[in-house]
């Protein structure tokens, strides 16, 4: 960056086009499209009465460590989706809270409903955090 007599900044360098951000952007998207259909394919693959945690379904998705990918991709989910979202919950076994209020209490409820069992804590029986059906 160059400063000129009237104390303007000018960019000088290698800029990029307009053409070359779109392109750059475009790409983005379609990675994120991409790993968001990867997460979507095993958490639909669940299943019911069964739970995951966000890191075990980014491992499935061949996401390794990015269990914050898996959330992301979750709340982009439009509404009324039949990806069972509700079937994943934190390392800890916890639902985790949502900018939504009440979401949290929809999942609980879809849980339950499906037989999965809570402790007092709040938190899934390690026996519910599998992909094996209960026998």
């Amino acid at each position: 960056m160059e400063v000129e007599s009237d104390g303007d900044a000018k960019f000088t360098g290698h800029a990029r086009s307009a053409n070359s951000l779109r392109r750059e952007a475009s790409r983005s998207m379609n990675e994120t499209e991409g790993r968001n259909a990867r997460v979507y394919a095993v958490v639909q693959r669940i299943p019911r009465g069964r739970v995951l945690t966000y890191g075990q379904v980014a491992a499935a998705a061949g996401l390794g460590a990015m269990a914050r990918q898996v959330g992301y991709a979750l709340h982009a989910l439009p509404d009324h989706s039949p990806v069972p979202w509700h079937r994943v919950v934190n390392a800890r076994g916890e639902i985790s809270r949502r900018s939504v209020p009440g979401a949290e209490l929809e999942q609980r409820i879809r849980l339950e409903l499906e037989g999965v069992k809570f402790d007092a804590r709040g938190r899934v029986r390690r026996e519910w955090l599998s992909m094996e059906k209960a026998r």
